[in-house]
């Protein structure tokens, strides 16, 4: 199954499930994690203070992945994720990122969904280098097609500029 990649507002697709580019303690915040806490309404704030805390503050460690209704949203299901905070890239940023695709996937897998539309994971306000962290979302998912049968995956892209840049990664590999 190929990887669409496409420029949209991620929060008016009509897919069984979007990625939330969230923040650890999934109580919205800037950028797409806002955005979908804006568009799903009040219900989605008050399901994420019902996900249990791992830590204070913490519903969700970075790398993991945590499942919510979409509630006023065209999608079923909201998979939030917490990407890494670009350091320089010498403590597992790469490793941590391919982690957010990979239990997102896996959630996707265990509610028997068929179509998923990811952000563009750490590269709003986390600073990840646009290019290194589409090439990580392309090579971990092109791992996991097989696995997944006939899932369609979307990159959804914000602006044309990270759809080039996607694409480019998409078409590299």
């Amino acid at each position: 199954m190929p990887l669409n990649v496409i420029t949209a507002d991620i929060t008016t697709l009509k897919v069984d499930a979007i990625v939330n580019a969230a923040n650890p303690s999934l109580l919205g915040g800037g950028g797409v994690d806002g955005a979908i806490h804006r568009a799903a309404g009040t219900a989605l704030l008050l399901a994420c203070r019902g996900l249990p805390e791992s830590a204070p503050g913490i519903r969700c460690a970075t790398g993991e992945a945590r499942v919510t209704p979409g509630f006023a949203l065209p999608a079923r299901y909201v998979i939030h994720t917490v990407g890494p905070i670009w350091q320089g890239g010498g403590r597992n940023e790469p490793l941590l990122l391919a982690r957010c695709y990979r239990h997102s996937m896996q959630c996707l897998r265990e509610l028997a969904l068929a179509s998923i539309a990811f952000p563009a994971i750490s590269c709003g306000v986390y600073g990840y280098p646009a290019a290194a962290a589409a090439r990580v979302a392309v090579a971990t998912l092109r791992g996991l097609l097989p696995e997944h049968g006939n899932v369609e995956v979307t990159l959804c892209c914000f602006s044309e500029d990270m759809r080039s840049i996607v694409q480019q990664a998409v078409d590299d590999h």
